[in-house]
Formats: structure tokens, sequence, C-alpha cells
């Protein structure tokens, strides 16, 4: 595990007397990629907001890089990257242009830098082109190269592959892992698309209701003890007698069962016992939405 750059403690937000976030703490180290998920109006942009310092903490704190972002916001600050909802484009002008002006913003960025960032995104044979001639995806991965220009080891993304099609897709989960591998980033990502969220983050965050319920590592969170076993047994009409258990009867051979992983030898032994012929048992690979599901109480997700 890499050195600990943000780490938020207990974060609360109050909008009047309507108590938006509660307590919620998260941690990220270098070079994880943390997916931040969780229902319709859970607070995930709201945490970010304040991460950022877009929004007023009403308690808690955020420390960046060591660096307490109330006491210390521009130190804090100086080392993050974002983007929130989607990247500030000029599309009038090339994808060059936009980094220059943005640049410009910066001491520590010359020529070399943007060509560096140019080519690490993607966009070597693209970046003269006008922005309005760019892709979905090719104007999310100029706006990742606005915000890296400054080589934060801090990134933040809210919902960066919200309308890319497959490929978009695709080409934003190899550019995440890039910079996570080989620049050490830290990356904190917010997303509703679970399924190519556990392709390539480490950790997992789940929110609901403005708290934090998970925190834990992707494997962690899908090896938990309780899971689903596919059964294939001669005849799964013999399965009905057996009170004691909940199988799901997918056809005349083929079960399902949701069950704790101490409790199989004893179902092995029942089935026997039972004169119930078994031809294979195994776990069913969960997926970050059946964790997300369980954990949120089947919660939908925005």
């Amino acid at each position: 595990m890499g050195k600990l750059i943000l780490k938020c403690t207990n974060l609360t937000k109050k909008i009047g007397k309507k108590q938006v976030l509660e307590d919620v703490s998260l941690y990220v180290h270098e070079g994880d990629i943390v997916g931040f998920i969780g229902p319709n109006g859970a607070g995930k942009t709201t945490t970010i907001k304040l991460v950022l310092g877009l929004q007023k903490i009403t308690s808690g704190e955020v420390i960046i890089n060591g660096y307490n972002l109330k006491e210390d916001f521009k130190k804090a600050i100086k080392n993050v990257g974002a983007i929130v909802e989607s990247p500030d484009l000029y599309m009038y002008l090339s994808g060059y242009e936009n980094l220059k002006l943005i640049a410009n913003l910066y001491d520590n960025v010359d020529e070399k830098r943007i060509e560096e960032v140019v080519e690490l995104v993607g966009l070597t044979n693209r970046i003269k082109d006008k922005v309005s001639r760019y892709s979905l995806g090719m104007r999310q991965r100029l706006g990742i190269a606005q915000a890296i220009l400054h080589r934060p080891n801090v990134l933040i993304l809210d919902e960066p592959t919200n309308g890319l099609d497959p490929e978009g897709i695709k080409e934003m989960r190899e550019l995440l892992e890039k910079l996570a591998k080989e620049e050490g980033m830290g990356i904190l990502i917010s997303s509703h698309n679970l399924a190519e969220l556990e392709t390539f983050c480490n950790k997992a965050c789940i929110i609901q209701n403005g708290k934090l319920i998970e925190e834990t590592s992707l494997k962690k969170l899908k090896e938990e003890t309780i899971s689903n076993y596919i059964l294939e047994v001669k005849d799964t009409k013999l399965l009905k007698k057996m009170k004691k258990y909940e199988f799901d009867i997918k056809n005349e051979t083929i079960c399902s069962i949701v069950l704790e992983k101490e409790k199989v030898p004893e179902l092995i032994k029942d089935l026997v016992n039972e004169n119930v012929l078994i031809y294979f048992i195994k776990k069913d690979a969960r997926t970050l939405e059946d964790a997300f599901l369980r954990k949120t109480g089947g919660n939908v997700i925005e």
C-alpha cells in the first residue's frame, strides 16, 4: 500500500436543517483507484465538492498530502486534479489550445509537459483538431489532460464514463489504470457503472442516505461469508421436500442457494441423506453490483 494522500474524516454537511452528509470517512493511497458508489441522492457529488473546497464543510476534516483543507487550502489543493460532472472546454479551439490556456495558470507547466500529457491520454494524432470535432470520449480524455497538467498526485473524477460508448469506457479505464500505475496517482472516481468499476478499481466506498456504509477492498467486498452457490443434481424435484433450505430451482437439474460457507458441508451431507445425487457444487462469482445491492438493501443505482 502506498502513502496515504487523501484522508477524509467524519465529513458532515448540513444545508439549513437538512443533513446531507453524516460522518463520512474515506481514504485514498498512492496508486489506489477507489470507486465511490451509491444510490441517487446518496451524497457522492456533495462529498466530492467538500473535498475540493467547492462547498463549506459543516464539520469533519479533509487532509490532502498532509495539509488540512480548512487551515491551508492552497497547499492542500495544490496537488489535486479534478473533473466534476463534465470538463470545461472551449469547443471552437483545438485540444492543444485548450491545454495551453490551462498551462498558463501554472508556473511549472512547459511545452514538454503538455506533450507528455497529450501522449499519456492518447490524443497525439488529434490534439491540433478543434474540440468540436472530438468524440465524447476524446473530450473526457482532454479534460483529464487538463486536470493532470500540473502533475497532481490526487485525481478526483465525478462520473467520468457517463455517456461514453463501450470503446470510450475501455479507453478511460486503460487511462486511469496507467495514471495510477505509472504516475502513482491516487484516484477517487464516482460512478453508477458498477460493472465497469469492478474491472479496474481496487477499493470501493458505498454511500447511502449521506452515510458511508462500507469502505473496503473490492476483493474483500466480493468474498464475504454469505455467497450464492450453483448446484447440479440428478433431479431438482427431490429438493422440494428439504424444507430446511431455500433453493432457487432453475430447471430439472440446476438450482442455486444463498448460504454461508461454513454451512456448505452440512448441505452436502443433508443432500446425501435425502438420496439426492450431486454432480457438482460451485461458488457463483459475485459482482460489485451484487455486493452493492446487498449492502444497500436492494436500493437502486443512479
